[in-house]
C-alpha cells in the first residue's frame, strides 16, 4: 500500500501573516540605524563644508595679497579695500566670512587683510584668517 502525502491547505491566519509588510519592531530598528548613522555623518559633513569654505577664503586672501604688491609697485601706495583691488569674493562664500583690508602708509608701508568668519562657518577651528604684507599668515596651523 502506497500512502500519499497530500499537502494540506495553509489556513487563512498563516497566509496573511506572510503577505503583511514590516512589522513595527522593524521599522522602529532601520529608524534607529539611520538615526545613529545621520548622528555621526552630519557632523564630519558639516565640518568638512566649513574646511571648504575656509580654503576658499584662504584663496581669496592669497589673491588679495598678490594683488596688494603689484597694486603697491603701480601706485606706491596699497589698497585700503577688496574692490580697489577688483577682489570679489564669490556668492557662496559672502555670507560665510566679512573680508577687511587695512593698509598703512607706513614708512614702510604695509598692509594686513584679514577675513573673519559669521554665521554656521564661526564654528570652524580658524574662524579669523590674516596675511599680511610680510606674507605671514595666522593661524599657521589652518593654512
Amino acid at each position: 500500500m502506497c500512502q500519499r502525502y497530500v499537502r494540506q491547505p495553509e489556513s487563512r491566519i498563516r497566509r496573511r501573516r506572510r503577505s503583511d509588510g514590516f512589522t513595527l519592531l522593524e521599522v522602529m530598528l532601520v529608524v534607529a540605524i539611520v538615526g545613529i548613522l545621520a548622528a555621526i555623518a552630519l557632523p564630519a559633513y558639516l565640518e568638512q563644508l566649513r574646511k571648504s569654505a575656509r580654503a576658499e577664503a584662504e584663496t581669496v586672501l592669497t589673491d588679495a595679497a598678490s594683488r596688494q604688491h603689484q597694486f603697491l609697485v603701480d601706485k606706491r601706495t596699497y589698497a585700503a579695500s577688496l574692490a580697489a583691488l577688483n577682489v570679489t569674493p564669490s556668492a557662496t562664500l559672502s555670507p560665510k566670512f566679512n573680508f577687511v583690508v587695512a593698509a598703512l602708509d607706513g614708512p614702510p608701508p604695509s598692509f594686513t587683510v584679514t577675513a573673519t568668519a559669521v554665521g554656521d562657518q564661526a564654528k570652524d577651528k580658524c574662524p579669523v584668517l590674516t596675511i599680511d604684507s610680510a606674507g605671514t599668515r595666522t593661524p599657521t596651523d589652518c593654512w
